[in-house]
């Protein structure tokens, strides 16, 4: 793709429809020459993903070993378990920090050192493609930034949103049940300043142009150390403007469209990547027309799997997915069913009814996951994410536990695997961890429970023995090579939704070279029958066992996934 020749034109443009009349010439004129500076002239022809395209979301020390920094140790499991069949990883921030496990960012530009330098993240990235986080809404209130703000010198004095505690703040989005306005003592007295995630991280003024400038350098630095996909953290909450609900502001999107021009003005085939943790159609919002995000989180995904392999019924689930809307070629959805945070239980708004998440709530909190609230406008609190790994999660159905729980837990990654979009799993998610009770005891917070540090010794032991661990790993390795084989799993894909039963979940991928396959999940524990006609009665073999599949008499086994293609 060649450097858009009209680049001048369109950062202007950009830049107007953020600011309107409140932006200076000369304001504009320093993002001009920037870019003037270091826009890049290379054509990138290439396709931005292909179906062998696979992440791993990890943080920089989820696995550790004596004597060595854990990027390195990283690198290392890369290397000898991955077998290049997962070629992205995704670093969760691995920048000096402060709070929440490195989303309170002290630093942007370096890299903590307790985890490693510059150099490890280069290593890395020589031999994968690098995703990396631009924690853009806030700062570390431990940032020289903010020290700055405090002490009104220097750069960071007009980053911040002062507020005073009188205006009516009632009307906007939290996510969290903290203050929105947390008092620090300044050189100038006492100010009140907006922090929706914690008192540690202070927002950032982006009406300010000086920080969307910053940010663009910083974005800079990341694709220059071998970013491919950013992925831009908390982004639906950057635009600050008092009587709304201050998410998914017009000048939020207008953002998003200039990040993902400036990446393409100074890098090569750099994807952007919303973490939109909201309902389906409000994440969907950040596609635009085609001038926003190349990918958006399948935010969805996670609750409506869960809950159909829990209750057996893929109804929802199968509802949901028949809506997705078909995408251009530029974009796609990113698949997961656990990260570093909970599952977001906003997303099921709308498609879910109240009953069935009541259900789901009390199934989870049964096989030992917590429920974090959300502050709601009238002073109420709501659920907002489920904390368990997605293994835990598998433990039981609304019956009880039945011993099924590998079987369940590899059928929720086949589906993620199998659908339209780039998949990626979490770090124990591929491992198979149960819940980490005592990280919990030790930090206070409930998010704590899926963000176990391994230790290698225990992790290379236990995927040599008959373990759990070694059973779930192994078998999505398998899955993972064998959708690495099919031009139908490219992540664009045409997906068509079929409605055979509440106990499946079943789907027809086809790629523009005529090679389809359906995808047919039980969601249940027990043999049900499918019977295949018309259109799709063709696709016979599975290529999971390597059989011919009599598909008028379809049997499918409890949480069996089915691949079939023709042959």
């Amino acid at each position: 793709m060649k450097v858009s020749e009209n680049w001048k034109e369109l950062i202007i443009t950009r830049l107007r429809n953020i600011y309107n009349d409140t932006i200076s010439d000369s304001q504009i004129e320093n993002f001009v020459n920037y870019i003037k500076e270091n826009r890049s002239e290379t054509n990138f022809n290439e396709e931005l993903w292909k179906e062998r395209d696979i992440a791993l979301i990890t943080y920089g020390d989820s696995i550790l070993e004596s004597d060595t920094l854990p990027l390195q140790s990283l690198n290392k499991f890369a290397k000898n378990h991955l077998n290049n069949l997962i070629n992205i990883i995704h670093i969760l921030p691995f920048f000096p920090f402060s709070s929440d496990d490195g989303f309170s960012v002290i630093d942007f530009e370096k890299v903590n050192p307790d985890l490693g330098s510059w150099d490890d993240i280069k290593s890395i990235s020589d031999n994968n493609k690098l995703m990396a986080d631009l924690v853009i809404n806030h700062v570390s209130s431990k940032s020289n930034w903010f020290k700055n703000y405090l002490q009104n010198k220097g750069e960071g004095v007009d980053y911040f949103i002062e507020e005073s505690l009188e205006t009516d703040l009632s009307k906007v989005t939290r996510p969290r049940s903290s203050s929105l306005l947390t008092t620090y003592n300044t050189i100038n007295g006492p100010k009140h300043i907006w922090t929706t995630f914690s008192d540690d991280q202070i927002d950032l003024n982006f009406a300010n142009p000086a920080v969307l400038l910053r940010f663009l350098k910083i974005l800079h630095t990341y694709i220059k150390n071998g970013a491919k996909i950013i992925r831009l953290d908390a982004i639906a909450f950057l635009w600050k403007e008092v009587g709304t609900t201050c998410l998914h502001l017009q000048q939020t999107h207008e953002v998003v469209k200039l990040l993902r021009d400036f990446a393409g003005w100074v890098g090569s085939g750099v994807i952007i990547l919303t973490e939109t943790n909201v309902p389906n159609k409000e994440n969907l919002s950040y596609f635009g027309h085609n001038d926003e995000a190349h990918m958006v989180y399948q935010f969805s995904l996670p609750p409506l799997l869960l809950h159909a392999l829990n209750s057996g019924n893929g109804q929802y689930l199968t509802q949901w997915a028949s809506t997705l809307p078909k995408l251009p070629k530029q974009c796609t959805f990113f698949n997961f069913t656990s990260s570093h945070d909970g599952i977001g239980v906003r997303p099921l708004e709308g498609l879910l009814p109240d009953s069935e998440k009541k259900q789901l709530y009390s199934d989870i909190k049964a096989s030992g996951g917590l429920i974090s609230m959300k502050s709601n406008t009238k002073g109420s609190e709501s659920p907002y994410e489920l904390n368990i790994t997605y293994f835990d999660a598998m433990k039981r159905t609304h019956n009880g536990e039945d011993g099924l729980q590998e079987l369940r837990f590899i059928s929720s990654q086949a589906v993620m695997l199998a659908m339209k979009g780039l998949p990626a799993f979490y770090i124990h998610s591929l491992l198979g961890s149960a819940n980490y009770y005592k990280g919990v005891e030790n930090t206070g917070r409930a998010r704590t429970i899926n963000r176990e540090k391994i230790q290698m010794t225990d992790l290379e032991r236990d995927l040599k023995s008959n373990t759990s661990r070694m059973r779930v790993f192994t078998a999505l390795l398998k899955l993972i090579t064998i959708r690495k084989n099919y031009q139908a799993f490219h992540p664009s894909s045409l997906q068509t939704i079929l409605d055979l039963s509440n106990s499946v979940f079943a789907f027809v991928r086809e790629a523009s070279n005529g090679e389809s396959i359906l995808a047919i999940n039980n969601l249940t524990s027990k043999n049900i029958q499918v019977e295949i006609s018309g259109t799709y009665s063709h696709l016979k073999y599975d290529i999971i066992t390597e059989a011919s599949i009599n598909v008028k008499g379809l049997s499918i086994k409890p949480y069996q996934t089915l691949w079939l293609i023709k042959k």
